[in-house]
C-alpha cells in the first residue's frame, strides 16, 4: 500500500542531501537538481517496495547520483561568475580525479555511510576502497594545495551554492510518478500486443502494412513507441548500441571497409567532429551527448613494373585509401523546446557552411523521420574535392546529425535518407525520444536564410572559379547605384522610379593575385510584379538585339523560361575589343513574383566558371529571391 504521507516526508528530509552528494560528483547544480527529482519520481513509481526498505537511500542515491553524472556534460562552475573561488577550487581539484575516486571521497565526506557501505556502493572490495581512497585524499589534498583533515570541512562547504534552490511540491512529485507508472503500463500492453501480432507473423509498419527490410528500417510514422525505461544504476542516458554500426554504413559506400574509429562524449579536443560543424554542440545546454566516427576504406592491388631486360618484372602489393568518412552526433536536450532550437542550430552549420570552398547543392525536407528532420548536399572543391551528405533530425528532446564526406562517388539520395532513418530508429525507445522513423519522403525547398538580406547570394551558394586561390569572399551589400552585373548591351539600372530594396554585391578572390576583372556581381530589386514582368522582357529585347546589331558581339542563350510568376534567361556574351582580343562574360536576369535579381560573372584569362555552372546559380538565385518579394 502506498503512503502519501511517508513519501512526503522521506523527500522533504532527504533531497537537499542527495543534491548536496550530486553536485559534489558533478559540479552542475542544474543537473544535479533534476537527477535528484527524477530519482524521486522514479521512487515513487516504485514506492511499493521502495516505501518498504530498510535502506531507501539505498535504492534511490545510485538513481540520482548516475542521473547526475550522464546530464553533465561539462565544468559548468567555470561559467558561474557569482560562485565562492573556494568553492570554485575544491571542484576543480575534484575534476582532476578519476570517477571511482571523486565517488568514494565524496560518499564517504559527506555522506553518513560506513566505509564497508561505501565500497558496497562503488562496487569495490573493503580493502581496495580503502586503498582508493587513500589515493583521492592524497591527489584531492595536492591539487586543493589544503592538508587531508580540511577535506571534510571542504566538501561541506559546497552546500552553500546550493541553499537557495527550489524544489517541486511532494505533491508534484507524486503526479509525474504516477504519470511514469500509467506510462509503463500502456507500453507494457502494446508490446505485449507487438509480441503476439509478432508470434502470429504479423509484421507491419502502419496502415500501410509494408514490409520491413533492412534497407528501410521502418516503424509506424508519426507515432512514439518508448520501451519501458531501464532504471538499473549506470544505465547509460544515450546507449553506444543505439549509434549506428559499421554494417549499417556499407549503405554509404558498398565495396569499402567501414571501420569504427572513436565513440566518445565530445568533451575532449575543439569537439569539431564534422565539416561545416561551428560549435561543440548545437545545444550548448543539453543533458548529456554521443558521438561515433567512421572510415570507409578502399583496398587495391597497385602494380608496378621494375627490373630492366629480361629482369624486368611486375611487382604487385595492395594499396589501402581511405575514400569516405563518417559522423553520427545525438544530443539529448532539456526538452524538446530546447531540441528544436538545436535541430535549428545544427540545420543552419550546413546551410550556412563557412568551411572555404564549400557550396551548398541542395536543401530538402524530409517527413516520417522522427518529428523534423531535413537533408543537405554538399561539395567541397578545394585540393582535395569531396561531396558532403547531410541529414539531421529531431526526434523528441533528441537531435541526430550525420556527415558522410566522400572522395569520388557521391552517396545516393535513398542511401541518405535511409540511413537518417536508421539512426532515428536506433534511438526510438531512448529516453527522451519522440517519433520513429517510416519510409521517409523527401522534397526539394529552397536553402534555409542564413542572416543575409533578402534576395542575395552568400558564399555558401557559390561554385567553383578555376585556377584561382582561397576561398570567395564577398563584399558588404550596399544600395544599388551602379549595377556592375548588367552589360554594354541592357545597361539595366535599378535605379528607376518603383524600384525598391535595390542592393548590389560583388564577390571576388582576393587571395589570387592579377585578377583584377574576375568577379561575380549581384544585384536585386522589388517591385509590382507587373512592372517585374515588363523589366525582365526589356532586358531580354536589349540582349536580342545587341546580338543581331552588333558584329562584334556575340550572343549565346544558355536557359530560358517564362511564367506567370518567374523568369529566368542565362546568356554567353563575348565582346570583340579588336581582332586578337574579346571579353566573355555570362549574365542572367531571374524574377520571382516582383522580385527581380541580375546576375553577371567576369573571368579572367582561365580562371573561369562552368556554364553549367553558372546556369544552377541562376536558379539558385531564383530560390532564394522569395523573401524579396512584395506581394507576398
Amino acid at each position: 500500500m502506498r503512503s502519501p504521507e511517508t513519501f512526503d516526508a522521506y523527500y522533504v528530509e532527504t533531497r537537499s542531501r542527495l543534491l548536496h552528494e550530486a553536485y559534489a560528483l558533478t559540479g552542475d547544480a542544474p543537473a544535479s537538481r533534476a537527477a535528484v527529482r527524477d530519482a524521486f519520481v522514479v521512487a515513487w513509481h516504485r514506492w511499493r517496495k521502495v516505501g518498504q526498505l530498510e535502506d531507501r537511500d539505498g535504492y534511490v542515491r545510485p538513481l540520482a547520483l548516475s542521473r547526475a553524472r550522464r546530464r553533465h556534460t561539462a565544468r559548468i562552475w567555470h561559467r558561474d561568475k557569482s560562485l565562492d573561488p573556494e568553492v570554485r577550487s575544491t571542484l576543480d581539484a575534484l575534476s582532476k580525479l578519476t570517477a571511482r575516486q571523486r565517488e568514494l571521497l565524496v560518499l564517504n565526506g559527506i555522506s553518513a555511510l560506513s566505509l564497508g557501505e561505501v565500497a558496497r556502493t562503488v562496487g569495490l572490495p573493503r580493502a581496495d576502497a580503502e586503498r582508493e581512497l587513500q589515493t583521492a585524499s592524497s591527489q584531492f589534498s595536492l591539487h586543493r594545495d589544503a592538508p587531508t583533515t580540511d577535506i571534510p570541512r571542504l566538501l561541506h562547504a559546497l552546500n552553500g551554492p546550493l541553499e537557495d534552490i527550489r524544489w517541486p511540491r511532494a505533491t508534484v512529485i507524486r503526479r509525474s510518478g504516477a504519470a511514469r507508472r500509467r506510462t509503463h503500463t500502456v507500453i507494457g500492453a502494446g508490446l505485449a500486443t507487438a509480441a503476439l501480432l509478432a508470434s502470429g507473423s504479423l509484421v507491419a509498419t502502419g496502415a500501410g502494412a509494408e514490409p520491413t527490410s533492412l534497407s528501410e528500417e521502418k516503424a509506424t510514422p508519426g507515432v512514439t513507441v518508448h520501451a519501458p525505461v531501464d532504471d538499473e544504476v549506470g544505465a547509460e542516458m544515450i546507449s553506444a548500441d543505439s549509434l549506428l554500426s559499421p554494417a549499417q554504413l556499407t549503405r554509404y559506400g558498398p565495396g569499402l571497409d567501414w571501420t569504427e574509429t572513436a565513440t566518445t562524449d565530445n568533451l575532449d579536443g575543439d569537439g569539431l567532429l564534422a565539416p561545416c560543424q561551428r560549435e561543440r554542440f548545437a545545444d550548448p545546454d543539453g543533458v548529456t551527448a554521443l558521438a561515433r566516427t567512421w572510415e570507409g576504406a578502399e583496398t587495391r592491388v597497385e602494380r608496378k613494373k621494375v627490373g630492366k631486360g629480361e629482369r624486368r618484372r611486375t611487382r604487385e602489393r595492395e594499396v589501402t585509401d581511405v575514400r569516405s568518412t563518417a559522423v553520427q552526433m545525438v544530443e539529448m536536450s532539456r526538452n524538446e523546446r530546447q531540441a528544436a532550437q538545436g535541430f535549428e542550430t545544427a540545420s543552419l552549420w550546413f546551410a550556412g557552411c563557412i568551411d572555404p570552398r564549400t557550396q551548398l547543392m541542395g536543401t530538402r525536407t524530409v517527413k516520417r523521420v522522427g518529428d523534423e528532420a531535413r537533408v543537405f548536399r554538399l561539395r567541397s572543391w578545394g585540393k582535395d574535392p569531396a561531396t558532403l551528405a547531410v541529414g539531421t533530425a529531431r526526434t523528441g528532446s533528441l537531435v541526430i546529425t550525420q556527415v558522410v564526406r566522400s572522395r569520388g562517388r557521391a552517396v545516393p539520395d535513398k542511401a541518405v535518407l535511409t540511413g537518417l532513418a536508421a539512426a532515428v530508429n536506433g534511438v526510438c525507445g531512448s529516453e527522451g525520444a519522440g517519433a520513429c522513423a517510416g519510409r521517409a519522403r523527401d522534397r526539394v525547398i529552397p536553402p534555409l536564410g542564413i542572416g543575409t538580406p533578402p534576395g542575395l547570394l552568400s558564399v555558401v551558394d557559390l561554385p567553383p572559379v578555376a585556377a584561382v586561390r582561397g576561398p570567395w569572399v564577398g563584399t558588404e551589400p550596399e544600395r544599388a547605384r551602379n549595377n556592375y552585373a548588367a552589360t554594354r548591351c541592357d545597361r539595366t539600372t535599378f535605379q528607376d522610379k518603383g524600384i525598391s530594396k535595390a542592393l548590389t554585391r560583388t564577390f571576388l578572390f582576393p587571395e589570387t593575385p592579377k585578377a583584377n576583372q574576375l568577379g561575380l556581381t549581384q544585384t536585386v530589386g522589388a517591385m509590382k510584379p507587373d512592372r517585374a514582368g515588363t523589366f525582365v522582357d526589356q532586358v531580354r529585347d536589349r540582349i536580342r538585339q545587341c546580338g543581331q546589331a552588333n558584329l562584334g558581339t556575340d550572343v549565346t542563350q544558355l536557359a530560358s523560361s517564362s511564367s506567370r510568376s518567374g523568369d529566368l534567361s542565362v546568356w554567353a556574351l563575348t565582346f570583340e575589343i579588336n581582332d586578337s582580343q574579346s571579353f566573355p562574360f555570362l549574365m542572367a536576369i531571374v524574377r520571382d513574383g516582383g522580385a527581380v535579381s541580375q546576375l553577371g560573372f567576369a573571368p579572367d584569362r582561365t580562371m573561369t566558371m562552368s556554364r553549367p555552372d553558372f546556369v544552377a546559380l541562376a536558379r539558385r538565385v531564383a530560390e532564394r529571391l522569395g523573401p524579396l518579394d512584395p506581394s507576398r
